[in-house]
């Protein structure tokens, strides 16, 4: 049975359900930043994934990608994997840009996360929820 990762859960707010992911939104208003888990039990990898659950990633992190990439204007979009700190597959989709306080690096490491007041994180929600559904 899927559970949501009790990190991926306390750093973060969902926005929508997938038909594989949960598309939740990072608590870092520094940067516009989606995380695509698929509702799956005990995954840490891609390639631990069905051949059918690869493909509808590939699918849902590009339609994600294209959504906040349009959003927010981005000058790059970066897309992760890294599983480092939380085993649960889960996959980052962040929108850069040349002036955001990391570039041109990795966002990992870089500050101290700066948290949505509750109105920003509701806008947030509802404008990429409502992108997606479009």
């Amino acid at each position: 049975m899927f559970e949501l990762h009790p990190r991926l859960a306390a750093d973060t707010r969902e926005i929508t359900r997938l038909p594989l992911c949960r598309v939740l939104l990072m608590n870092d208003r520094r940067f516009p930043w989606a995380i695509l888990v698929p509702q799956r039990a005990d995954i840490r990898e891609i390639h631990q994934l069905s051949a059918a659950d690869r493909a509808t990633l590939i699918e849902e992190i590009a339609r994600v990608a294209s959504v906040m990439e349009k959003l927010h204007k981005a000058d790059k979009m970066n897309v992760a994997a890294l599983g480092n700190m939380v085993p649960q597959l889960h996959v980052h989709i962040i929108a850069r840009f040349a002036t955001d306080p990391a570039w041109p690096t990795p966002i990992w490491g870089k500050g101290t996360a700066e948290a949505y007041d509750p109105a920003q994180m509701e806008a947030a929600v509802a404008k990429i929820k409502g992108a997606l559904a479009a």
